[in-house]
């Protein structure tokens, strides 16, 4: 529902950082530190808390770039698509008719507005990537039997 961070992929090492001090936070919090804190300091971190988990929450667990971003409307995410062409990242979107395909490395031609076509084509990729992965576990899992094995 948020618009996106700019920096989140050319200022990675930033972001990454901003997420460390989120899970700092989310530990201080559990470990019932705040308990012992001043309560104006207490309200602090806390804004400052939920302040980091508004805009880093979907990306907290991401721990390097990845390797191939998957937009919905180019044309509203143009600070992503830039990003990513600036760091050479392959770029999968659905590509409307008042966009620009020629950025984009995979196009999907759809429309960009209509949630029932964005949530099919959207589940379609993402099983694919979870297939993707799946495959690509299953394989290394392999290699590893037949290095034991030889």
């Amino acid at each position: 529902n948020y618009r996106w961070l700019g920096g989140t992929l050319t200022n990675f090492d930033t972001i990454r950082k901003r997420v460390k001090r989120l899970h700092e936070l989310e530990e201080m919090e559990n470990n019932k530190m705040f308990e012992v804190l001043p309560k104006k300091e207490v309200i602090s971190l806390k804004r400052e808390k939920e302040k980091l988990k508004k805009i880093l929450t979907g990306i907290k667990d991401m721990e390097e770039l990845p390797a191939t971003i998957f937009v919905v409307d180019p044309k509203k995410e143009k600070i992503a698509v830039a990003e990513a062409i600036k760091l050479s990242i392959p770029i999968v979107a659905i590509v409307d008719t008042n966009c620009n395909p020629e950025e984009i490395d995979y196009v999907i031609p759809g429309n960009d507005d209509a949630i029932r076509a964005v949530k099919l084509i959207s589940s379609v990729i993402a099983d694919a990537v979870i297939e993707g992965k799946k495959s690509t576990i299953e394989e290394e899992i392999e290699e590893e039997i037949e290095e034991v094995k030889a």
